[in-house]
Formats: C-alpha cells, sequence, structure tokens
C-alpha cells in the first residue's frame, strides 16, 4: 500500500508538459481546480475530464501511476459515495428505498471530481523537479517579501518535505518489512489493536526521520547556507512562448467552465 503512494515523486521526461515554466504550471493547476469546482453537470465534467487526459498524455505519464496517486484515496472516495449515495433526496430508485437517482448522481459526479483533483494536482509533481518548484513558487511570491514574508524559507520548507516523503515512505516500507518477519501483525484484530501495533513502527521512524533532518542541517550549514538574501540560481528561470500560449489556453478553459456553469451544463 505504501508503495503506491506517489505524492512528491517526479517522473523526468522531455515533453511539453515538462519544458513549462515551473510558474506557468502552478498557475495553471490553480486554474484547474476553479475550473473544476466550477463543473455542475455532466458536460462540464466531460470537459474537466478530456483536459485532464490530454495533459497526461501529453506529459506521457503512464496511467499506472495515475492510478496509484489515486489508490490510497480510495476510502474517502468510497465513504464520499456512500453519503451522497444514501444522504441525497429525491426520487427513489425503487419504491420504499432510501437511495435515489438524485443521490447516485451526485455520488458519480462527487468521485470523479475527486479523481480529477488528484490527478491534476499531482500532475504539477509528477512534470516538475523539486528545485525548479521551489524557484518558480518562490518568485510567484516574491512581492510578499516587500511586507517581510520569508519566501525563501516557506519555499525550501516545501521543497524539503516533497523531496523527503518518498524518502520515509521507503523507511517505514523497510521498517514494516522488518517488523514482519520478526512476527508482527499490522492486518488482523480490532481497530485499536492495530493502532497500536503500529507504536513499533512509528519510533524508529521518527528517529531516522530527525536524524536525516539533522544531517540535513548539518550539510547545509557546512555549505554556509544562510537562507534567501543575496542568493543566486544556477539555472535562471525565463517564460517562453509556450508558456504564454499554456496560459492563454488556460484562461479560456476557465472562461469556458463558468459559462457552462451559467447555462447550467
Amino acid at each position: 500500500m505504501l508503495k503506491d503512494i506517489t505524492l512528491g515523486q517526479y517522473f523526468p521526461g522531455d515533453t511539453i508538459v515538462h519544458r513549462l515554466d515551473a510558474r506557468t504550471k502552478i498557475i495553471l493547476v490553480i486554474i484547474y481546480i476553479i475550473a473544476l469546482f466550477q463543473a455542475n453537470g455532466w458536460v462540464g465534467y466531460a470537459v474537466v475530464t478530456g483536459v485532464t487526459l490530454l495533459c497526461t498524455a501529453l506529459s506521457k505519464i503512464k496511467p499506472s501511476a495515475m492510478f496509484k496517486g489515486v489508490k490510497p484515496m480510495l476510502v474517502i472516495i468510497v465513504l464520499t459515495a456512500a453519503l451522497n449515495i444514501f444522504y441525497t433526496q429525491g426520487t427513489p430508485v425503487r419504491p420504499g428505498w432510501i437511495i435515489t437517482w438524485e443521490g447516485i448522481e451526485r455520488a458519480a459526479q462527487m468521485v470523479l471530481r475527486i479523481v480529477l483533483l488528484i490527478s491534476g494536482t499531482f500532475l504539477l509533481t509528477y512534470t516538475t523537479s523539486p528545485i525548479d518548484l521551489t524557484d518558480g513558487l518562490e518568485l510567484l511570491l516574491n512581492p510578499l517579501k516587500k511586507i517581510g514574508v520569508p519566501v525563501h524559507e516557506m519555499t525550501m520548507m516545501m521543497s524539503m518535505a516533497l523531496r523527503f516523503i518518498p524518502t520515509l515512505i521507503q523507511e517505514t516500507d523497510k521498517i514494516m518489512s522488518a517488523q514482519k518477519a520478526r512476527g508482527a501483525d499490522f492486518e488482523t484484530g480490532s481497530l485499536p489493536q492495530r493502532a497500536k501495533a503500529l507504536l513499533p513502527i512509528l519510533v524508529p521512524l521518527f528517529v531516522s526521520a530527525f536524524k536525516r533532518a539533522d544531517e540535513l542541517a548539518v550539510a547545509m550549514e557546512s555549505r554556509c547556507y544562510h537562507g534567501g538574501e543575496g542568493r543566486t540560481r544556477m539555472k535562471q528561470i525565463k517564460m517562453s512562448t509556450r508558456d504564454y500560449v499554456a496560459l492563454a489556453l488556460g484562461a479560456a478553459f476557465l472562461a469556458l467552465m463558468i459559462t457552462l456553469k451559467r447555462l447550467g451544463l
């Protein structure tokens, strides 16, 4: 299960999506989220689904990677579907049933919305390296420096968090495998028993995380790292024509979704 978590992973490539400026992709993801929540009917959801599939195809990200990103959220997806099916009023599927046709339709739309939200946002980390993502986010938030916000430090922490998520997942998987080899059982028993069985995992995991954090701090200090003041970049970020075209297409996509919502589609 832990191996299926792909949050924070980067899949190198040379596609048109990979070559977009990190700032462009961050803005497009924001536009995508806003447009997704404008979807109010099946036509709107069909448009968003088509855009998501098109972007996935252009980025050449394997469908299996997208499925792995959604898989850890299956419990939330199933719970959301159940709540909408049983608590949406409308025309019963059969006389006396609490399940309504409106509930089924609402559940399907909510499940599709969650899947699209995860898939669309994960494309950002799949196609953008942590360094580019940090630099792009810092440049976008640069105006906040004028009011004293430590933008560089914030983006650096976010970048390191994304960078070490896969590492911590691998570490957790190794610890669980070692505990299972010693006879530990994490899959049977009541919920409190399974929660108690996780303690032998959490303790070494926290120790390992703090050790890695300390080693990272020492490495940064030994390289005379002093925050963002006076720092330069090895690779200068510059937007190109394709970035402006992508932003224009994103704006058109958002305008279309707003129009579809007003038309009730």
